[in-house]
């Protein structure tokens, strides 16, 4: 299908650039202490606040494809609907739905793990245990158990990830105490043998992202594949020793574990001829270990005897990839991306940001899609993040993002760019109030810099935010405070910034606009017709 964009006929854009600027996890809170956005020192954000063109955006919920608007956002799907200009079914919305019509269990990855059972293979469920949905939900999990329990599956096994981050910090025998009680109740009813196997904070233990830090897969697979780790003898003891010995400890940060039994030997290693699946469905932390089941060269970390499995995630988490190569649940189909139509019109343009958010300004901007859609009018940047606690150095890499944006901004070599600044979500999950206002103001000072040179280069920028972190930072009960690491359900603010504003256009009055009306106002701030089918833009241009 050939793409075309029409041009306005009243408004060409501006001569300079447009910048595109995500301050990641800095919604719209409540002027109120635990609010990091409204306790930092801000001058650029509170100017931006003035400015005559700004509205606020849901960047949650039903807005970004997620099941009900009780569902956090997250950045994955807030890169689609900002890069898409449209709502897809997301995340949990695809696996209710897979699971609702049955469709799942009638797939030919789900039959060849039964398949693999019934002869004598164990299946293995690996993935993040909570009801945080944003990278799995317990619901989906304890389905496929009893699916298996129906189908005579004689022996499964669970790792289950401990989350502490997009659940309360310290909940994890929420979730694994009833896990425990499904695992004994069928395994007496039916005569099974399911147990609990291995696990771990999902910062210390199997779920890494962007090749940051391969050391994290390593202490999964060991403790999974090879039953390597601190023994116990159940993963609910585990929780209690760890939480004893460390009253600070908070479960995304626990230490892989592994249960044994009375002859101390593990449970439920990973053996030839078993099923493995990895039970989480969103991509960015399930890819590499997934690589390390499926990747027969990978050289990332020593990985010693590797298993003949058959290996499938909830969901293709890396679609141009194929990573993995089996999967339970079809992504969305996100086709059409503002990016693909202004290639297809030769506008240039960079993406930028440090590890921790590269992906998002390229996989996830461009619709789950790998590499460049043109190679000629697109670059590509990512910064290295630390290896570090980001609450001990809150910075991250924003100054270097924002110096290597100027040079590609002096240029003029493009039309555009779009950059994320990491700060406010990543510091955010750590809970820690001092860290996060140091973020936020990293940010705001990053964002002053960039926005004085857009100014001088006779362009302007797009201020937003794909959700909400930063700006809650704990809860309050009885004069308790509880850190809250979980994304937030506030809006996002947005912004643009047109020093030669002359009343060319105005702000639209839409109704509970999101991030998928990004797409429709960039387009028309670069002198296009937004596209049909997309969702309205939050400008009139007359």
């Amino acid at each position: 299908m050939e793409l075309h964009l029409e041009k306005l006929k009243s408004f060409n854009g501006r001569k300079g650039p447009l910048l595109f600027i995500v301050m990641d996890g800095i919604g719209i809170g409540k002027n109120a202490p635990n609010n990091a956005v409204y306790m930092a020192k801000t001058p650029v954000l509170d100017r931006l606040f003035t400015l005559p063109l700004q509205t606020k955006l849901k960047a949650h919920g039903t807005a970004v494809g997620l099941p009900s608007d009780d569902d956090m956002g997250n950045s994955e799907v807030g890169h689609n609907a900002l890069g898409a200009g449209r709502v897809f079914a997301q995340g949990a919305s695809l696996v209710n739905k897979a699971i609702e019509s049955g469709k799942i269990f009638q797939s030919e990855t789900w039959k060849k793990v039964l398949e693999t059972g019934k002869k004598g293979g164990v299946v293995h469920f690996i993935g993040l245990l909570s009801d945080g949905n944003v990278h799995s939900h317990i619901k989906h999990l304890f389905t496929l158990i009893e699916k298996c329990a129906e189908e005579g599956i004689k022996k499964l096994r669970v790792h289950p990830l401990l989350d502490g981050r997009d659940v309360c910090e310290k909940s994890a025998l929420d979730y694994v105490l009833p896990l425990e009680e499904l695992l004994m109740k069928l395994s007496k009813e039916k005569n099974l043998d399911y147990k609990i196997a291995s696990g771990g904070g999902r910062m210390i233990t199997t779920m890494d992202r962007y090749n940051a830090d391969w050391s994290v897969v390593k202490r999964g697979w060991d403790a999974h594949v090879h039953g390597e780790g601190r023994k116990f003898k159940s993963a609910s003891e585990a929780i209690k020793t760890y939480y004893a010995e460390d009253t600070k400890i908070t479960d995304q940060y626990m230490d892989s574990f592994v249960v044994v039994d009375e002859k101390n030997e593990p449970v439920g290693k990973i053996n030839d001829g078993d099923a493995v699946v990895f039970y989480n469905f969103r991509g960015d932390r399930a890819i590499e270990i997934s690589r390390a089941f499926e990747e027969a060269d990978l050289d990332t970390f020593v990985r010693g005897k590797i298993p003949d499995v058959f290996y499938c995630g909830m969901m293709e988490y890396d679609g141009d990839l194929h990573i993995p190569k089996n999967y339970l649940v079809f992504p969305p189909e996100i086709d059409r991306t503002m990016s693909e139509y202004l290639c297809a019109e030769g506008v240039s343009s960079f993406a930028i940001s440090e590890t921790q958010k590269y992906g998002h300004v390229t996989y996830f901007w461009n619709g789950n899609r790998s590499g460049y859609i043109d190679e000629k009018l697109e670059q590509y940047f990512e910064i290295p993040s630390d290896k570090i606690a980001f609450d001990k150095a809150p910075k991250m890499k924003a100054y270097e993002i924002t110096e290597k944006s100027i040079e590609l901004l002096k240029s003029n070599k493009f039309k555009w760019g779009r950059i994320n600044f990491a700060n406010g979500d990543m510091v955010g999950h750590s809970g820690i109030m001092e860290a996060a206002i140091t973020a936020v103001e990293t940010v705001d000072e990053c964002v002053g810099k960039l926005l004085k040179v857009v100014e001088e280069l006779g362009g302007l920028a797009v201020v937003t935010a794909d959700h909400g972190n930063a700006d809650e930072m704990f809860t309050e009960k009885n004069g308790i405070r509880t850190p809250k690491t979980a994304h937030t359900l506030n809006p996002v603010p947005f912004f643009i910034f047109d020093p030669q504003y002359a009343g060319e256009y105005k702000m639209s009055e839409i109704q509970d606009a999101g991030l998928a009306n990004v797409a429709g106002t960039i387009l028309n701030l670069l002198g296009y017709k937004n596209v049909e089918d997309y969702c309205p833009s939050l400008i009139n241009v007359e």
